[in-house]
């Protein structure tokens, strides 16, 4: 598609700059001879190590003893985030942080943000565990300075890391082949396969099914009578492939390919209203996208990394009971991105270092709507950070420039936009033999229309505002390693306020079948999240791992006013209070491991009245696995009991979860 002659200039000169920016600091360094090694997985810094960013951190063995299926299920483990889960294996599943919505939550993978322009929400529940080896969950942005301008340009960011070979000297290949099975017929059969291709060249390959007819009773209530019945529709039948090659030059720098794809075909189970059971709503989803990454590091003044990936995303929805003339609903949405980015790094002074990025993107979508408009919309992202770091004070800023324009093939578009935000971090250590920092951050940050809120047939606004945020956090990290049999104690706390601006809201017009998006809402949100982890050996064989996970949220709809009808009012499904529990013990070559969630009382409309009240839900996961060696190859068989107590509980009202379930996974791998 050809670009407008001001957006190919616009792009020209940002690209010439950046260019610019990477020769002139790549000139001042040339001269130098020495060449450092780089590995083709950036190393992350612990949690308890990054003093400047609230983060939760869930890898390796940590990761994999938690009842967990998706990425969905892993992240109800972090505080501050509330998972809206619509039940069964095949139900959407999005995940809001600290109250601000969906939308302003990035979800990156190895590194790059995951695009979804229709909408801006991504579902968890397509991200298999299988092949992740991190769950990161940032508040504000990740704290590194080489990174896209995309990765500044959203108030939270959960990062999710594959899985990258690691090879000694005498290994050519590692593999793992597993199977699930378990309650509502899953059968999840998994393979992964790394090869080293060279000394310098490995490559990765996983993949897997996933079938489940998706049943399982649940309890329901019309006012009247109770009854026990079977969730229908939830059936899923879906496949994913990764395919990726990594690699290091001869100057040591470092690059990667990957191919991805995932398609299914699930039923949708609908809400349980008035003694309605059964739906026959369906969905096909095609995601696949190829990215490719290069880092280099000519000197250790400057850095340089390069990224471009082009993404389809495909998606048929399919309604039988659709009230027209032919009682059938079958729309497709088609969306395609093309993204490219370079960011630059370099250090000035042993303590301040200084980045440049710049990112442009570019989104189309198609349907078979009736006068769909068939936006494209260009985004231009330019970001300039700089960090200093002191023996005991970090500060860390960053400005990020916003240029975004749209066109449609019918009706008006949106209009060009233009934003600068900034954000600021502060990290102190007050006392330079402990390992305690104190830390707080700003940050204003926007999130944009959906092509869905601005061109959705029927209730799209063209005239809708960005979503603003004002973000507020103060907290401290604390860890400190133990002797005798405590090993290590870390606790982190933050008190944070976002205020929402502008908020982008669907509201009933002149009948309930014509709604239309406005901006309307303002949010006021004050929360605490504490993070508290620890180990300890009380015995020479026994390791026992504990963590507790708490968040305290208030946040209420000030769009009114003081009087207003709705003033002070608890924003729907937020709960006051909510947390986590996990406890797990290593013996030998058994592991047992318990955790409970629990979820308040929350509301499920704008007005806090009982009518609209939604109970408290709490569950127990109880997971056991034993693991046998053998030459070179470990076997591991787990277990899995979740939902112990069999609680019949909402996550969204309406949409029953299931009661007790079953899991068992039987693995090989070397």
């Amino acid at each position: 598609m050809q670009q407008p002659a001001f957006i190919r200039k616009y792009v020209h000169l940002l690209s010439s700059a950046s260019l610019l920016w990477a020769g002139a600091a790549y000139a001042q360094v040339k001269d130098t001879t020495t060449l450092q090694e780089v590995r083709v997985d950036a190393k992350r810094l612990p949690a308890g190590l990054n003093p400047v960013t609230a983060m939760q951190v869930l890898s390796g063995p940590k990761l994999q003893r938690l009842n967990s299926l998706s990425v969905a299920d892993a992240v109800r483990y972090f505080s501050g985030v509330q998972l809206k889960d619509y039940g069964g294996i095949g139900g959407l599943k999005t995940i809001n942080v600290r109250s601000m919505g969906t939308n302003h939550t990035a979800v990156s993978y190895d590194g790059l943000v995951l695009g979804n322009a229709q909408n801006g929400q991504v579902d968890l529940g397509k991200f298999s565990l299988d092949n992740i080896s991190e769950v990161a969950l940032y508040n504000g942005q990740p704290p590194t300075l080489l990174q896209p301008a995309r990765a500044f340009s959203a108030g939270n960011v959960l990062a999710l890391q594959s899985r990258t070979p690691q090879f000694s000297n005498n290994e050519q290949w590692h593999g793992k082949v597993s199977l699930k099975t378990g309650s509502s017929g899953l059968i999840n059969p998994s393979l992964l396969w790394q090869q080293k291709i060279t000394s310098r060249i490995y490559s990765t390959v996983s993949t897997e099914w996933i079938n489940a007819n998706g049943r399982y009773k649940f309890r329901y209530t019309n006012g009247k009578y109770d009854t026990t019945a079977l969730r229908q529709n939830g059936n899923v039948n879906a496949w994913r492939a990764e395919a990726a090659l990594n690699g290091l030059l001869a100057d040591s720098s470092a690059w990667a390919v990957k191919y991805y794809r995932y398609q299914s075909t699930r039923g949708l189970p609908g809400a349980i209203v008035a003694n309605h059971f059964n739906y026959g709503q369906h969905l096909e989803d095609r995601d696949q996208f190829v990215q490719a990454t290069f880092h280099s590091d000519p000197h250790k003044r400057y850095r340089l990394l390069a990224n471009a990936k082009y993404s389809d995303l495909y998606s048929r929805y399919i309604d039988p009971e659709y009230p027209n003339e032919q009682h059938l609903l079958d729309n497709y949405y088609h969306q395609k991105e093309v993204y490219v980015s370079l960011a630059n790094e370099y250090t000035i002074t042993r303590w301040w270092e200084s980045s440049l990025a710049a990112d442009f993107i570019s989104n189309t979508m198609d349907a078979n709507l009736y006068r769909f408009p068939y936006p494209t919309r260009y985004t231009t992202l330019v970001a300039l950070a700089s960090r200093l770091h002191l023996p005991q004070l970090e500060i860390q800023g960053n400005l990020l420039a916003t240029i975004v324009n749209e066109k449609v093939q019918i009706y008006e578009s949106a209009g060009p936009k233009r934003e600068y935000t900034p954000s600021l971090s502060l990290a102190w250590k007050p006392f330079a033999q402990q390992h305690l920092w104190l830390r707080t951050f700003y940050k204003n940050i926007f999130r944009l229309p959906t092509f869905n809120d601005l061109y959705y047939t029927f209730i799209g606004n063209n005239n809708l505002k960005p979503e603003y945020v004002q973000q507020y956090d103060a907290g401290f990290t604390w860890q400190q390693p133990m002797r005798g049999r405590w090993l290590y104690i870390f606790l982190q706390a933050d008190g944070y306020y976002n205020h929402v601006k502008d908020k982008i809201v669907a509201v009933p017009s002149d009948n309930l079948f014509g709604w239309s998006m406005m901006n309307l809402g303002r949010v006021d949100i004050k929360g605490i999240d504490v993070v508290l982890t620890t180990a300890l050996q009380p015995f020479k064989e026994l390791l026992v791992n504990a963590g507790i996970n708490y968040t305290y949220q208030k946040a209420q709809d000030v769009t009114s006013g003081k009087g207003g009808f709705n003033y002070g009012q608890q924003i729907p499904y937020t709960p006051w209070h909510s947390g986590s529990f996990t406890l797990g013990a290593d013996w030998r070559s058994l592991a047992l491991n318990y955790s409970f969630i629990y979820t308040g009382e929350r509301y499920s409309q704008k007005r806090n009245i009982p009518v609209n009240y939604v109970q408290p839900w709490y569950t127990s996961d109880l997971s056991a696995s034993w693991t046998l060696a053998h030459r070179s190859f470990t076997n591991k068989l787990t277990f899995e009991v979740n939902n112990l107590l069999n609680q019949y509980y909402d996550v969204v009202l309406n949409f029953p979860m299931p009661g007790r379930n079953y899991r068992l996974t039987l693995s090989i791998s070397r």
